[in-house]
Order: C-alpha cells, then sequence, then structure tokens
C-alpha cells in the first residue's frame, strides 16, 4: 500500500506543473480569441468602453499586463515541468500531464470568470442582451474542463499505481 501512495505523491511535480501551465495557456487563449480576434472585450471594457482614444489605450495597457501574467504563470510552469523532467521519482504520464493543463485551463476560467466578469464587472464575455450567457457559458466551460481534467489526473493515477 505505501508504494501505492509513493507513486500517487510522485505525480505531485508533474500536476502542479501542467496547471500553471494550463493557467497560463488558458489565459493566452483567452486574451488571443476573445481580446484580439474576435475583439469581444478587453480587460476594462465594462469600466472603459472603447469609445476613445485614452479609454482604448488604456484597454490595452491592461491587456498586455494581463498578457505578462499569462507568459509569467506559462515560465513558472515550464520551469516546473524541467525540474520534473530531472527527477528519477517522476513518472511520466501523458494523461497525468494533459488532465493537469485542462484542469489549470479551467481553473483560469473560473477565477477569471467569477473576479473580472461576476464580481468585479469589468468585462464580459461577449457585452450585449446575453451577457450573462455568455458569462454562464465560460464558467460551465470552465467547470468542465475543471471535473475532465481532475478525471484524468485521478485514473491515471490508479493506472501507474498499479
Amino acid at each position: 500500500m505505501e508504494v501505492k501512495s509513493d507513486k500517487i505523491n510522485s505525480l505531485q511535480p508533474l500536476i502542479i506543473a501542467g496547471i500553471f501551465l494550463g493557467l497560463g495557456l488558458g489565459g493566452f487563449i483567452d486574451g488571443i480569441v476573445l481580446h484580439q480576434i474576435l475583439q469581444w472585450h478587453h480587460m476594462l471594457s465594462n469600466v472603459r468602453p472603447l469609445t476613445s482614444t485614452s479609454n482604448i489605450d488604456l484597454n490595452m495597457i491592461w491587456d498586455g499586463l494581463f498578457h505578462a501574467l499569462d507568459w509569467v504563470l506559462t515560465v513558472v510552469g515550464v520551469a516546473l515541468l524541467w525540474r520534473a523532467g530531472g527527477r528519477d521519482d517522476v513518472p511520466w504520464s501523458g494523461q497525468t500531464f494533459l488532465g493537469s493543463i485542462l484542469l489549470g485551463f479551467g481553473l483560469f476560467n473560473l477565477v477569471e470568470g467569477l473576479i473580472d466578469h461576476q464580481i468585479l464587472g469589468i468585462h464580459h464575455v461577449k457585452s450585449g442582451p446575453n451577457q450573462l450567457a455568455w458569462d454562464l457559458g465560460f464558467l460551465l466551460f470552465g467547470a468542465l474542463l475543471v471535473i475532465f481534467g481532475w478525471l484524468m489526473i485521478k485514473r491515471s493515477k490508479v493506472i501507474n499505481s498499479q
């Protein structure tokens, strides 16, 4: 029984690295797709609408700071993955790693969706008549990613402990 526990605990560095990568990549996907390509919102677009050059400039600065945070989270994830890769006691599992990335991506959506969309109201996924539906869809997608990622990790732990 102790061997199984050791194997499960030894996956932790891989899981943590994947979560950080998922947080960073989730933020990049949000920023690139929703902010830049679709232009549905920007970081402060609900409190500083894009109706003047100064508001556009301010939103662009905050979008850049948001991307800088995404970059830091991604670099931390890569550094943690590099460290995990140098350890002999960390078993490699694509399922664990992918599940961890999905978990981190989902956590990003849940935290960002709850704080920025609901609590602070600084922007919404897509402002307009159905903005609550878009916001709830974003949260639901995040929750599904967390659940699916967690199930993948849990399943890989069972497989690795046999």
